[in-house]
């Protein structure tokens, strides 16, 4: 069987949570990195719907979404019981509203008439909740890092990152301190390093 394949865009945080799931599970794959205004036609071939990440297992199988690469990874060696901490309210709350409303915050030019301060106070709501859930345990499903922490940091990263004034100041002190310990851990820098543009080989 041909080794698994994973296409994948530094920056991208649903590639980051698969990469973080991969990379855990310790599943030997090749990592083609892609430059989103020139994609491959090596992934467009597998996945026309061109973003990342795409995963080809080792069988050939497609997986075109992160929380679908994560749970095969997990599936063939979850040393820490990520699977045993999910929480599908939270991801979907994430993957869904949040994630729609984050994209009108950061990229409000992109969106006619979105007025990027509702759409933050939109996103503040939801950071509410995860403070919550962060006040009596140091991760969103207990004691110990899971899948729901996995899968939710890098959106919440993306969302610190577009204005860490407001961030610092939001009053959501524990989703501070729980994001700062995710993307100083040596998992986050392990699945940060730079590659350059993926080429195929010449025939």
């Amino acid at each position: 069987m041909a080794e698994p394949v994973l296409y994948s865009f530094r920056r991208c945080p649903f590639a980051m949570r698969a990469r973080m799931a991969l990379h855990i599970s310790g599943v030997e794959k090749e990592h083609r990195e892609v430059v989103l205004r020139d994609k491959p036609s090596a992934m467009l071939e597998v996945s026309p719907k061109g973003t990342v990440p795409v995963f080809v297992t080792d069988d050939g199988t497609v997986l075109e979404e992160s929380l679908d690469i994560m749970r095969w990874a997990l599936g063939k060696n979850d040393p820490e019981g990520w699977l045993e901490r999910q929480d599908a309210d939270l991801l979907e709350a994430t993957d869904g509203p949040f994630k729609h409303h984050l994209d009108r915050y950061k990229y409000h030019t992109r969106y006619e008439d979105a007025d990027p301060l509702e759409h933050r106070a939109q996103c503040l709501n939801h950071l509410k909740r995860l403070d919550e859930r962060l006040e009596d345990q140091p991760n969103l499903c207990g004691e110990q890092r899971g899948f729901a922490d996995i899968a939710i940091f890098p959106f919440v990263r993306q969302c610190a990152n577009h204005d860490r004034d407001w961030f610092g100041s939001a009053g959501i002190a524990n989703v501070a301190a729980w994001l700062e310990r995710h993307v100083t851990s040596d998992l986050f820098a392990a699945i940060m390093t730079k590659y350059p543009k993926w080429e195929p080989e010449a025939a």
